[in-house]
């Protein structure tokens, strides 16, 4: 920056943004990868055994899931390290390539699903309920305790709201096959096996295309959710002094990490007379108070100095 720039930070100076929101959740994520690989194994033998298309789809899904887990595990691992070099942020927006991922493995386990079980219904084969249903509780179980580890953490950040979709789905396929498999031993009908095997692929797919379109607007750099600019704007012109605001902008590097910037025109008089440390600290307040992003960057300007920045660009 040219001489006449001031900067303001919504932290301590030369302080390092804090640890990623998913990092809080690392030993819960570890303990719900277990899971996975646990109820992953046990439901290929109860979908061999059992000859159950349903759960071998939701073994399928368990496979994708653990290893979403393990990426969103090692994401945490790089997104925490310290910033150095030209990576100034560190690694926080690893999170949200591993979400991303995450997303095109699902949509990937969706279709496989679909594919499957429309075969099932062109070259129809038995199933074996009473054994179905007993693997398919198992896994509801198991999910069950999953989703109670992954809760909280699914509302503060992308990548374990990822692992927890995931989790999610594969709860709600455990009970879609216990019920196929119920309504087998009821009726002797076996197209209810690739009928489940349908809704599992249908409920993975919606919920992950919401992730998705959250996830592209993140690495899109648009707006935090929840940060109206016109109203942001607004704000920082109510202080006294602010004639205009230009080069406002605000993103998230990743879940948890919202940051803003923007340069702010000051009248002259009370740029002198206020002084430049109290209208930062009021900037910071209006900001971080209204709009909880507590990284914000401001430049401070007398009026009539964006035409020399336009000249220097």
């Amino acid at each position: 920056m040219g001489a006449g720039h001031d900067h303001g930070h919504g932290h301590d100076h030369g302080a390092p943004l804090t640890g990623t929101a998913a990092a809080a959740y690392k030993g819960r994520l570890r303990i719900a990868l277990g899971i996975t690989l646990f109820v992953m194994a046990v439901q290929i033998v109860g979908g061999i055994a059992a000859n159950s298309l349903a759960l071998v789809a939701d073994a399928a899904h368990m496979a994708t899931d653990a290893l979403g887990l393990a990426m969103a595990l090692l994401a945490i691992h790089f997104a925490n390290r310290p910033a150095a070099g030209n990576r100034t942020f560190g690694y926080a927006r690893a999170e949200i390539l591993a979400a991303l991922a995450n997303c095109l493995l699902l949509l990937g386990v969706g279709g496989f699903v679909l594919v499957e079980a429309v075969q099932r219904f062109i070259e129809p084969s038995p199933t074996h309920g009473p054994l179905a249903i007993v693997y398919g509780v198992i896994g509801l179980v198991a999910n069950v305790i999953s989703l109670s580890l992954l809760l909280r953490g699914q509302r503060e950040s992308l990548n374990v709201r990822g692992a927890f979709l995931e989790v999610l789905a594969d709860a709600l396929g455990s009970a879609t096959v216990i019920v196929a498999a119920t309504l087998i031993v009821l009726t002797d009908w076996q197209a209810w096996d690739p009928i489940a095997s349908i809704v599992i692929g249908l409920m993975i797919v919606p919920r992950t295309v919401k992730l998705l379109r959250e996830t592209v607007n993140v690495l899109l750099e648009s707006a935090p959710k929840g940060v109206d600019m016109a109203e942001v704007r607004a704000h920082i012109l109510e202080l006294p002094g602010v004639q205009d605001v230009h080069d406002l902008h605000a993103w998230t590097i990743t879940s948890g990490m919202p940051v803003l910037s923007a340069h702010v025109v000051v009248d002259h008089d009370v740029l002198d007379s206020v002084g430049h440390e109290k209208l930062l600290h009021e900037l910071q307040g209006c900001i971080g108070g209204h709009f909880d992003v507590e990284h914000c960057t401001f430049q401070l300007e007398p009026s009539g100095h964006e035409a020399h920045e336009k000249v220097c660009h």
